[in-house]
């Protein structure tokens, strides 16, 4: 995974994002194995939803999550792709044995 470092993306507050399965990280922000884990999740992700199905999903499910969780923290946990992603980081091995489209199964609370 290509890191790029710089101190424009992500936005203050944030310290890395993945665009395309390139992973822009804030300044001097510390990746660690289980950050750069959860961003190789999305990066699988992204593929299989063919890019900008991804982006525009993910929005959509925010802003969701946004009007059921009335806040922009919880709303972004708990959108399907990052509670896959925080719910496997921790697993190394999770790639190599992960469904395509593993994210379903977490959009209505029934996996965490």
């Amino acid at each position: 995974m290509k890191i790029i470092r710089n101190n424009i993306i992500p936005f203050s507050g944030y310290k890395a994002i993945n665009l395309f399965g390139i992973l822009f990280v804030r300044g001097n922000a510390r990746i660690d194995d289980i950050t750069l884990n959860h961003e190789k999740i999305h990066t699988a992700q992204i593929k299989e939803m063919l890019g900008i199905i991804f982006y525009i999903w993910y929005v959509i499910e925010w802003f969701i999550r946004l009007f059921v969780f009335k806040g922009r923290k919880y709303a972004y946990r708990n959108i399907s792709f990052e509670r896959e992603a925080y719910s496997n980081d921790k697993d190394q091995d999770y790639l190599n044995t992960r469904k395509r489209f593993a994210f379903i199964q977490y959009l209505y609370g029934n996996k965490r």
